[in-house]
């Protein structure tokens, strides 16, 4: 089902318009954060919807915040240098761990298992480099002065942070639909069927599953240092670790895996369901969101397996053949 033109240039009108006729700081946070963890969830879709299953996106989105905010702090580099920079990291780690999976057919939990492997060894680095990292105490990076904002990418003004996460999301959307309109699609398609049935018709099975790991480890890591960049604070809970890839794998299936907008969906219930938490329980619900996400993805992989916004245009598809055909 495709979407019209007139209703993705309206949507994206009304976003556009949308701070200046709300300006309330606690919800244009709350979109903030929405739409960065939006495309976080994306770049993780991205592998997921062919089999890729990846329990190591903490990994990669821990290097892309700390790696920048290292480089500010100690080597005075400004983000719009240290992001690419931490960006190219990550997508080594991806290459250092994916190609020996992919080179020697280690597939399926065997695969989860290696990445999982991966987001607890970066969590424990970021953790042992105390000295340099902050540990699990945390880490912030280091206030601009006056006149050095932009160089610095540090903004006081939620509205110029909804306008770059704005442009972000925008720009996971159509990563997504030119992987989704890609030859590429089709091969990985069928390696997700059968992999040597698709080597047999001439599918470099390792460079095709080594693109979609890179292109979705480049979009974890922008996605953590602007988080960071953000947040102005950073721990090893938040960015990396299991946890994180946890909350990244249910946010995607919840929402709709296969869908363009499914992981979105996905991203407002998780905000919205920690910030609930938080209001509602304060200290008293340290990681029960962690517990809720498992449960409800139980749930989900059940009795939605296409998740909410698949399902939903399933639904609609199989309402509008009968029509069609009367």
């Amino acid at each position: 089902m495709k979407t019209p033109r007139a209703v993705w240039i309206a949507g994206i009108a009304a976003a556009i318009a949308l701070p200046f006729v709300h300006r309330d700081p606690y919800h244009l946070h709350i979109l903030v954060l929405i739409l960065i963890w939006s495309f976080a969830y994306t770049s993780w879709s991205i592998m997921g919807r062919f089999g890729l299953v990846s329990l190591g996106h903490g990994g990669f989105m821990g290097v892309g915040a700390y790696v920048t905010a290292l480089l500010w702090n100690h080597l005075g580099m400004s983000p719009w240098l240290g992001i690419p920079l931490a960006m190219v990291a990550a997508a080594l780690l991806a290459l250092v761990v994916g190609y020996p999976c992919f080179r020697f057919r280690i597939t399926g939990h065997y695969f989860v298992l290696v990445t999982l492997a991966l987001s607890g060894i970066v969590l424990q680095v970021i953790t042992a480099t105390r000295d340099y990292t902050g540990g699990s105490l945390g880490y912030t990076p280091d206030r601009a002065t006056s006149g050095r904002q932009l160089l610095a990418l540090q903004f006081d003004d939620k509205v110029i942070w909804y306008f770059i996460a704005l442009l972000i999301w925008l720009s996971g959307l159509l990563i997504w639909r030119w992987i989704d309109r890609s030859m590429g699609r089709y091969a990985m398609d069928a390696i997700s069927e059968d992999e040597d049935a698709a080597a047999a018709v001439g599918v470099n099975v390792t460079a095709e599953k080594l693109k979609i790991t890179v292109i979705s480890a480049l979009m974890t890591a922008l996605a953590g240092a602007l988080y960071c960049q953000y947040q102005m604070f950073i721990s090893p809970d938040t960015v990396s670790g299991i946890s994180v890839s946890l909350q990244m794998a249910f946010a995607a299936i919840v929402g709709g895996l296969y869908v363009s907008f499914g992981p979105t969906i996905g991203a407002v219930i998780t905000i919205l369901l920690a910030e609930t938490l938080r209001i509602g329980f304060g200290t008293n619900a340290v990681g029960w969101d962690n517990l809720v996400y498992g449960v409800l993805l139980v749930l989900f992989i059940i009795f939605l397996p296409k998740g909410i916004l698949g399902s939903v245009i399933e639904k609609l598809k199989t309402q509008r053949k009968p029509s069609l055909r009367s």
